[in-house]
Protein backbone atom coordinates (compact mmCIF):
# COMPACT_ATOMS: atom_id res chain seq x y z
CA UNK A 1 0.00 0.00 0.00
CA UNK A 2 1.22 3.49 -0.83
CA UNK A 3 0.14 6.39 1.35
CA UNK A 4 1.25 9.98 1.25
CA UNK A 5 3.86 11.01 -1.26
CA UNK A 6 5.82 8.38 -3.16
CA UNK A 7 9.32 7.75 -1.85
CA UNK A 8 12.46 6.61 -3.57
CA UNK A 9 13.36 2.98 -2.86
CA UNK A 10 15.65 2.68 0.16
CA UNK A 11 19.16 1.76 -0.92
CA UNK A 12 19.72 -0.22 2.29
CA UNK A 13 18.60 -3.68 3.34
CA UNK A 14 16.89 -4.19 6.68
CA UNK A 15 16.54 -6.96 9.24
CA UNK A 16 13.64 -6.58 11.68
CA UNK A 17 13.68 -7.99 15.21
CA UNK A 18 10.14 -8.26 16.58
CA UNK A 19 10.27 -8.57 20.37
CA UNK A 20 7.53 -10.73 21.89
CA UNK A 21 9.34 -12.40 24.80
CA UNK A 22 8.06 -10.25 27.66
CA UNK A 23 6.14 -11.63 30.61
CA UNK A 24 3.11 -9.32 30.07
CA UNK A 25 2.76 -8.85 33.83
CA UNK A 26 0.79 -5.60 33.58
CA UNK A 27 -1.52 -7.07 30.94
CA UNK A 28 -2.80 -9.87 33.15
CA UNK A 29 -5.11 -12.73 32.19
CA UNK A 30 -4.24 -16.09 30.67
CA UNK A 31 -3.02 -14.75 27.32
CA UNK A 32 0.12 -12.67 26.84
CA UNK A 33 -0.35 -9.37 25.08
CA UNK A 34 1.48 -10.26 21.80
CA UNK A 35 -1.09 -13.00 21.27
CA UNK A 36 -4.20 -10.96 22.03
CA UNK A 37 -6.48 -10.55 19.02
CA UNK A 38 -7.20 -7.18 17.50
CA UNK A 39 -10.27 -7.45 15.29
CA UNK A 40 -9.57 -11.14 14.79
CA UNK A 41 -5.80 -11.12 14.26
CA UNK A 42 -3.01 -11.50 16.80
CA UNK A 43 -1.20 -8.27 17.63
CA UNK A 44 2.24 -9.67 16.85
CA UNK A 45 1.10 -10.99 13.46
CA UNK A 46 -0.15 -7.52 12.51
CA UNK A 47 3.32 -6.16 13.27
CA UNK A 48 5.03 -8.91 11.30
CA UNK A 49 2.79 -8.53 8.27
CA UNK A 50 3.43 -4.78 8.25
CA UNK A 51 7.16 -5.35 7.72
CA UNK A 52 6.93 -8.47 5.54
CA UNK A 53 5.39 -6.47 2.69
CA UNK A 54 8.33 -4.04 2.48
CA UNK A 55 10.88 -4.62 -0.26
CA UNK A 56 13.91 -3.51 1.77
CA UNK A 57 13.15 -5.92 4.61
CA UNK A 58 15.17 -9.05 3.93
CA UNK A 59 14.90 -10.81 7.28
CA UNK A 60 12.38 -10.91 10.14
CA UNK A 61 13.19 -12.51 13.47
CA UNK A 62 10.45 -13.10 16.03
CA UNK A 63 11.86 -13.31 19.56
CA UNK A 64 9.65 -15.26 21.96
CA UNK A 65 10.02 -16.91 25.34
CA UNK A 66 10.76 -20.61 25.55
CA UNK A 67 7.41 -21.27 27.23
CA UNK A 68 5.55 -19.84 24.21
CA UNK A 69 7.47 -21.76 21.56
CA UNK A 70 4.96 -24.60 21.23
CA UNK A 71 1.95 -22.26 21.13
CA UNK A 72 3.49 -20.03 18.47
CA UNK A 73 4.70 -22.92 16.34
CA UNK A 74 1.41 -24.81 16.43
CA UNK A 75 -1.00 -21.88 16.07
CA UNK A 76 0.93 -19.51 13.81
CA UNK A 77 3.73 -21.61 12.34
CA UNK A 78 2.34 -21.69 8.81
CA UNK A 79 1.64 -17.95 8.78
CA UNK A 80 5.15 -17.22 10.03
CA UNK A 81 6.67 -19.47 7.38
CA UNK A 82 4.59 -17.75 4.69
CA UNK A 83 6.00 -14.39 5.83
CA UNK A 84 9.56 -15.72 5.97
CA UNK A 85 9.85 -15.29 9.74
CA UNK A 86 12.44 -17.13 11.80
CA UNK A 87 11.99 -17.75 15.53
CA UNK A 88 14.57 -17.09 18.20
CA UNK A 89 14.33 -17.32 21.97
CA UNK A 90 14.36 -14.22 24.12
CA UNK A 91 15.86 -13.65 27.54
CA UNK A 92 14.60 -12.53 30.92
CA UNK A 93 15.24 -8.88 30.04
CA UNK A 94 14.62 -6.90 26.86
CA UNK A 95 18.32 -6.32 26.16
CA UNK A 96 18.98 -10.06 26.46
CA UNK A 97 16.23 -10.75 23.93
CA UNK A 98 17.72 -8.31 21.44
CA UNK A 99 21.23 -9.67 22.03
CA UNK A 100 20.01 -13.21 21.25
CA UNK A 101 18.35 -12.03 18.05
CA UNK A 102 21.38 -9.99 16.94
CA UNK A 103 23.41 -13.20 16.87
CA UNK A 104 21.04 -14.50 14.18
CA UNK A 105 20.90 -11.40 11.98
CA UNK A 106 22.30 -11.90 8.49
CA UNK A 107 25.72 -10.34 8.06
CA UNK A 108 24.70 -8.82 4.73
CA UNK A 109 21.99 -6.46 6.02
CA UNK A 110 22.71 -2.76 6.37
CA UNK A 111 20.16 -1.75 9.01
CA UNK A 112 18.57 -3.48 11.98
CA UNK A 113 15.11 -2.40 13.18
CA UNK A 114 13.95 -3.43 16.65
CA UNK A 115 10.19 -3.33 17.14
CA UNK A 116 7.73 -4.08 19.94
CA UNK A 117 5.42 -6.88 18.81
CA UNK A 118 2.48 -5.11 20.45
CA UNK A 119 3.05 -1.76 18.77
CA UNK A 120 0.94 -2.72 15.78
CA UNK A 121 -0.62 0.61 14.79
CA UNK A 122 2.23 1.76 12.56
CA UNK A 123 1.84 3.78 9.40
CA UNK A 124 3.85 3.40 6.23
CA UNK A 125 4.94 7.03 6.29
CA UNK A 126 6.42 6.70 9.79
CA UNK A 127 8.41 3.62 8.85
CA UNK A 128 9.54 5.17 5.56
CA UNK A 129 10.81 8.17 7.49
CA UNK A 130 12.59 6.28 10.27
CA UNK A 131 14.25 3.89 7.79
CA UNK A 132 15.46 6.83 5.73
CA UNK A 133 16.70 8.72 8.81
CA UNK A 134 18.62 5.68 10.04
CA UNK A 135 20.12 5.14 6.59
CA UNK A 136 21.33 8.74 6.59
CA UNK A 137 22.52 9.05 10.21
CA UNK A 138 23.10 5.53 11.49
CA UNK A 139 20.50 5.68 14.25
CA UNK A 140 16.87 6.84 14.38
CA UNK A 141 13.74 6.05 16.36
CA UNK A 142 10.08 6.95 16.28
CA UNK A 143 9.12 9.25 19.15
CA UNK A 144 6.04 11.18 20.27
CA UNK A 145 6.03 14.56 22.02
CA UNK A 146 4.88 14.31 25.64
CA UNK A 147 1.56 16.13 26.02
CA UNK A 148 0.62 15.26 29.58
CA UNK A 149 1.61 17.28 32.63
CA UNK A 150 4.34 15.32 34.39
CA UNK A 151 4.81 15.20 38.16
CA UNK A 152 7.75 13.93 40.19
CA UNK A 153 6.33 12.15 43.23
CA UNK A 154 8.05 11.28 46.48
CA UNK A 155 6.25 9.13 49.06
CA UNK A 156 2.91 9.75 47.39
CA UNK A 157 3.27 13.54 47.35
CA UNK A 158 4.09 15.76 44.37
CA UNK A 159 7.64 17.01 44.73
CA UNK A 160 7.92 18.87 41.42
CA UNK A 161 6.24 19.52 38.09
CA UNK A 162 8.48 18.46 35.23
CA UNK A 163 8.92 20.79 32.28
CA UNK A 164 7.66 18.74 29.34
CA UNK A 165 9.24 21.01 26.74
CA UNK A 166 11.65 18.89 24.65
CA UNK A 167 10.39 15.67 26.26
CA UNK A 168 9.48 12.79 23.94
CA UNK A 169 8.15 9.29 24.48
CA UNK A 170 10.41 6.78 22.77
CA UNK A 171 8.60 4.36 20.47
CA UNK A 172 9.52 1.67 17.96
CA UNK A 173 10.76 0.72 15.48
CA UNK A 174 14.19 1.84 16.53
CA UNK A 175 16.53 1.50 13.58
CA UNK A 176 20.32 1.40 13.51
CA UNK A 177 23.27 0.73 11.28
CA UNK A 178 23.83 -2.99 11.75
CA UNK A 179 27.52 -2.74 12.65
CA UNK A 180 26.86 0.13 15.05
CA UNK A 181 24.16 -1.73 16.98
CA UNK A 182 26.25 -4.88 17.24
CA UNK A 183 29.29 -2.91 18.47
CA UNK A 184 27.14 -1.11 21.03
CA UNK A 185 25.78 -4.42 22.32
CA UNK A 186 29.29 -5.83 22.51
CA UNK A 187 30.01 -3.15 25.14
CA UNK A 188 26.75 -3.56 27.05
CA UNK A 189 28.49 -5.07 30.08
CA UNK A 190 29.84 -1.58 30.85
CA UNK A 191 26.29 -0.30 31.42
CA UNK A 192 23.95 -0.60 34.39
CA UNK A 193 21.71 -3.26 32.85
CA UNK A 194 18.92 -2.62 35.34
CA UNK A 195 18.44 0.82 33.78
CA UNK A 196 18.41 -0.24 30.12
CA UNK A 197 14.90 0.26 28.75
CA UNK A 198 15.44 0.50 24.99
CA UNK A 199 18.02 0.02 22.27
CA UNK A 200 18.49 3.72 21.63
CA UNK A 201 19.85 3.98 25.17
CA UNK A 202 22.50 1.36 24.38
CA UNK A 203 23.56 3.22 21.24
CA UNK A 204 23.50 6.60 23.05
CA UNK A 205 25.88 5.24 25.67
CA UNK A 206 28.21 4.17 22.85
CA UNK A 207 28.47 7.86 21.92
CA UNK A 208 26.43 7.87 18.72
CA UNK A 209 23.63 10.45 18.37
CA UNK A 210 20.15 9.08 17.78
CA UNK A 211 17.75 11.04 15.60
CA UNK A 212 14.02 11.07 16.25
CA UNK A 213 11.19 10.88 13.74
CA UNK A 214 8.13 12.48 15.26
CA UNK A 215 4.90 10.48 15.49
CA UNK A 216 1.82 10.80 17.67
CA UNK A 217 0.10 8.85 20.45
CA UNK A 218 -1.59 6.52 17.95
CA UNK A 219 1.65 4.52 17.63
CA UNK A 220 0.28 2.77 20.68
CA UNK A 221 2.04 0.05 22.64
CA UNK A 222 -0.48 -2.38 24.10
CA UNK A 223 0.36 -2.66 27.79
CA UNK A 224 -2.96 -3.21 29.56
CA UNK A 225 -6.25 -4.77 28.54
CA UNK A 226 -7.78 -1.31 28.27
CA UNK A 227 -5.38 -0.57 25.39
CA UNK A 228 -6.92 -3.27 23.17
CA UNK A 229 -10.15 -1.45 22.18
CA UNK A 230 -8.12 1.73 21.65
CA UNK A 231 -5.76 -0.08 19.29
CA UNK A 232 -8.72 -1.61 17.44
CA UNK A 233 -10.27 1.84 17.00
CA UNK A 234 -6.99 3.23 15.67
CA UNK A 235 -6.63 0.41 13.17
CA UNK A 236 -10.21 0.82 11.96
CA UNK A 237 -9.65 4.56 11.48
CA UNK A 238 -6.70 4.00 9.14
CA UNK A 239 -7.10 3.70 5.34
CA UNK A 240 -7.24 0.04 4.42
CA UNK A 241 -5.02 -1.47 1.73
CA UNK A 242 -6.71 -2.20 -1.59
CA UNK A 243 -6.30 -5.89 -2.42
CA UNK A 244 -4.94 -6.92 -5.78
CA UNK A 245 -6.89 -9.37 -7.93
CA UNK A 246 -10.41 -10.70 -7.29
CA UNK A 247 -12.03 -9.57 -4.05
CA UNK A 248 -13.54 -12.35 -1.94
CA UNK A 249 -16.72 -11.97 0.15
CA UNK A 250 -14.77 -12.00 3.44
CA UNK A 251 -12.05 -9.48 2.59
CA UNK A 252 -13.31 -6.89 5.10
CA UNK A 253 -13.11 -9.40 7.94
CA UNK A 254 -9.34 -9.68 7.42
CA UNK A 255 -8.90 -6.10 8.55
Amino acid sequence: MRSGKERKPLDKTVAVIVCAAGASVRFGGDRKKPFVELSGRAAFMRSIEFFSTRDEVKQILLAISKEDEELVTVKWGSALAFNGVKLCLGGAERFQTVANALAKVNEQVDLIAVHDAVRCCLTKDWVDAVFEAAAATGAAILACPVNATLKKVEKGVIAATIDRDQLYEAQTPQVFDAKLLKKAYDKIDKLDKKKITDDAQVVESFGHPVQIVETDFSNLKITRKSDVPIAEAILKSRPQPKPEGPIGPYIEAQW
